[in-house]
């Protein structure tokens, strides 16, 4: 047999950015742990996705499901799940909510393994919930696994059982892994491995997958993220949750939130959604996601409870998106591309990123890319003409704008901004 050597782990992607030391005004830090799951030659095959945070305000009872909660809105909505694990596997841990349907996974199957935490009590629900997330194509991996706790009654349904080396009883290990090898389709995952002894012990079993601080200890990602509103996104579930959904009205919830815009490009893009079209709007991206998508996406944000974004933040980034919308006709430019490119140019520059690095992270049209990356292109003008204006080179924008006086355009936008972002307000109250 090969010597197990673990691989090089996978630097973090341009997106992500682990030491920014404190956030900025109006953004928040967000953190997502990852520790590698090696195979038998010492290939990182997969990630276990871990919670980052503090617990200090939340209730002992819940504190599993806000992490879990945490994990999957942070990996997927704020850096892009291919940010954090690339085209790897990524585990997650799942607490019983998630099990039994109470809480939607706002992702599918693909790339996903559902780690069975071993506090969930095995009963009838729970195995009823696992045996339709494994129709539906979830595979599913037994956390910590204990003989006689129950969760052997999960093995037909489990991929992975996950033997624990450093705190897991041993004494009846060669009985658990005949246990597990009676069923052929299960990979054993060797997990607190902190010795050469452990190591030993998983080459002598043929454990297929190893986890643990001798090969490599979790890395935390950290990454700015604006602090979207928890009445928005309590308007946005309402909304969503009315027996006649209206597009329209979320459009105008998503909108009218830069956060929420943000997080739904980021997850139009995500490889578990299986999104592959580029967007150009943030009507393409939500009908592109579906309805229930986004709901899920909002009940786990309720779930998360993130603190309140500042009004200025939003009308500040709004009127730029809008005063962008407004001019786009003079250089025949689409108006919902030209708001989505002067939205994401005001995000990126309250996170302290170049728009670039930002349309790095989103789904979009190469128009607006190259825009944003270079400054080309129709929308690119619009770009150069609003950016002019906020310095205050006046006769650049007289020059690019035919002549034509921008301030009251600039009044418009400003009105439309401060409109929404009370109305947004008042709606949710």
């Amino acid at each position: 047999m090969k010597t197990f050597m673990p691989g090089p782990v996978p630097p973090i992607n341009h997106g992500v950015n682990p030491m920014v030391p404190i956030p900025l005004p109006g953004t928040q830090l967000v953190h997502v742990g990852r520790q590698p799951i090696f195979d038998q030659t010492g290939d990182v095959v997969a990630y276990e996705l871990l919670f980052r945070g503090s617990m200090d305000a939340i209730e002992a009872g819940r504190r599993d499901t806000y992490a879990t909660s945490q994990v999957i809105v942070n990996a997927f909505t704020e850096f892009g799940i291919d940010e954090v694990v690339g085209d790897r596997t990524c585990f997650i841990n799942m607490t019983r909510e998630f099990l039994v349907g109470e809480l939607i996974l706002p992702f599918g199957p693909e790339h996903v393994v559902l780690e069975v935490l071993e506090t969930v009590e095995v009963d009838d629900e729970v195995i009823a919930g696992v045996t339709e997330l494994v129709a539906q194509g979830y595979k599913i991996a037994l956390d910590d696994f204990v003989w006689g706790s129950g969760h052997e009654k999960l093995l037909p349904l489990a991929s992975y059982v996950k033997l624990d080396l450093l705190d897991g009883d041993l004494t009846h290990l060669d009985e658990i892994v005949a246990a597990c090898r009676a069923y052929p389709d299960i990979k054993i995952v060797a997990e607190g491995l902190e010795t050469g002894e452990h190591l030993a012990l998983s080459n002598r079993y043929g454990f297929e997958l190893r986890q643990g601080y001798v090969l490599s200890r979790p890395q935390v990602l950290t990454a700015q993220s604006l602090t979207p509103s928890k009445l928005r996104r309590l308007e946005l579930l309402g909304a969503l949750t009315a027996p006649d959904a209206d597009l329209d009205k979320v459009l105008r919830i998503i909108a009218g939130d830069p956060a929420l815009t943000m997080r739904v490009l980021r997850a139009s893009n995500s490889a578990a959604v299986g999104a592959t079209s580029r967007v150009s709007s943030v009507r393409q991206a939500v009908v592109m996601l579906g309805l229930p998508h986004i709901r899920q996406w909002a009940m786990l944000m309720v779930v998360d409870d993130v603190a309140e974004a500042t009004e200025t933040q939003m009308a500040d980034a709004l009127t730029r998106a809008r005063l962008c919308e407004n001019v786009a006709a003079t250089f025949g430019a689409a108006g919902d591309a030209a708001f989505m490119a002067g939205l994401i140019t005001a995000v990126a520059q309250m996170l302290g990123i170049s728009p670039a690095s930002m349309a790095h992270q989103l789904p979009l049209t190469p128009e607006i890319e190259q825009a944003l990356e270079r400054g080309t292109g129709k929308i690119g003008q619009v770009l150069r003409v609003v950016n002019a204006y906020e310095r205050g080179d006046l006769k650049e924008v007289a020059a690019a704008y035919a002549g034509q006086d921008l301030s009251g355009t600039v009044m418009a936008a400003m009105k439309w901004s401060t409109m929404a972002v009370a109305a947004t307000a008042q709606g949710a109250a």
